[in-house]
């Protein structure tokens, strides 16, 4: 089982508090002998949508002194997960989430912002404080 992010219950208690059900903590796939493991499932049934919605939330924290070093790595495993997903689990939606205040600057620089674009890497931007979802980017 991998290790948690330090802020893993901060982010299910705030998908919880936006009406989210987590499914899975964590949500595992399998690829032949290759085994990956996003760090959150959840789903959220839209009164509209008999099957409703379906995430996987991967979250990142960027507590290091290297905010480039943790982005190669969230970015890597976001494109690995979306995959993986694809192949196993193509109804649910891939998602990275990140403190708001590293939302706000690391992730509004023009180069991080151009890779998330290129990438279409959708974010959930987190408050660590409140345990609440500020935003959501698609």
């Amino acid at each position: 089982m991998p290790e948690r992010d330090l802020f893993h219950d901060v982010v299910k208690t705030a998908l919880q508090k936006d009406g989210w059900t987590i499914t899975h903590d964590p949500l595992y796939l399998r690829l032949g002998i290759i085994q990956m493991f996003i760090d959150l499932g959840a789903e959220k049934v839209i009164a509209a949508e008999k099957a409703g919605r379906k995430i996987a939330v991967e979250i990142k924290g960027f507590t290091s002194l290297s905010l480039v070093n943790e982005f190669h790595t969230a970015l890597g495993q976001f494109i690995n997960y979306r995959e993986a997903l694809n192949e196993e689990q193509p109804e649910r939606v891939l998602y990275l989430a990140v403190p708001e205040d590293i939302y706000a600057t690391f992730f509004a620089l023009s180069f991080v912002h151009d890779v998330i674009q290129r990438y279409d890497v959708k974010l959930i931007a987190y408050n660590v404080q409140k345990e609440e979802i500020m935003r959501w980017t698609e």
